[in-house]
């Protein structure tokens, strides 16, 4: 995978001012070429510094979850099978916050596409799935831009302390709603109603 990425790397540093346009498009389409979100991230943030990478990163992962959300809408059974996929991974939870996407997308081995089906099931439009997005991948750009060389020389403990920083945002930034069962909600609804028949 990183001989892949140094290939890849190569041929961006040659090609001028067509650079910042490939690396989009490999970004967009770095699904099919089996490569981790945060590595490219990382590769743009050598090539074009963290401002320019961060930008460029951005715009190509969003393009990325564009084509996917328009792959899963064109191909139902597509979709169940990744949302087999994602209850497996994931589990019956309940709706993740776009900020608890943001920063699973940040964890290296958490699957990007599997997080990108979570942003569509809690927006109601194409235009609000296209804001989440947007949103949930620019911390993500950020880090690996700015920070990816220096996590690639932390020790064991530091990656480990950075996980639980993490884990602990993700746990802060929980969507915050009440999950309440058909039979207890239309139990408390007759209980109101029935106080609203008593007499004063």
């Amino acid at each position: 995978m990183l001989e892949d990425t140094s290939v890849y790397m190569e041929v961006l540093k040659f090609s001028g001012i067509f650079a910042p346009l490939l690396f989009i498009l490999l970004q967009a389409f770095r699904q099919f070429f089996f490569l981790p979100v945060g590595l490219i991230c990382l590769t743009g943030g050598i090539l074009f510094g963290a401002v320019a990478g961060t930008l460029y990163s951005v715009i190509g992962i969003t393009l990325s979850s564009v084509l996917f959300y328009f792959g899963m809408k064109s191909m139902p059974k597509l979709m169940e099978k990744v949302k087999r996929l994602q209850r497996k991974w994931i589990g019956k939870r309940m709706p993740f916050s776009v900020g608890q996407i943001a920063i699973l997308k940040m964890i290296p081995f958490m699957h990007f596409h599997l997080l990108s089906l979570c942003l569509i099931e809690i927006s109601s439009s194409f235009k609000e799935y296209t804001k989440a997005s947007i949103i949930s991948n620019i911390p993500i750009a950020i880090f690996y831009s700015s920070f990816g060389s220096i996590m690639l020389s932390l020790s064991l403990l530091t990656s480990a302390i950075l996980l639980v920083v993490l884990s602990v945002l993700f746990y802060l930034l929980r969507r915050k709603e009440w999950v309440i069962k058909w039979s207890e909600f239309f139990e408390e609804e007759a209980k109101n109603r029935e106080k609203q028949r008593m007499p004063a």
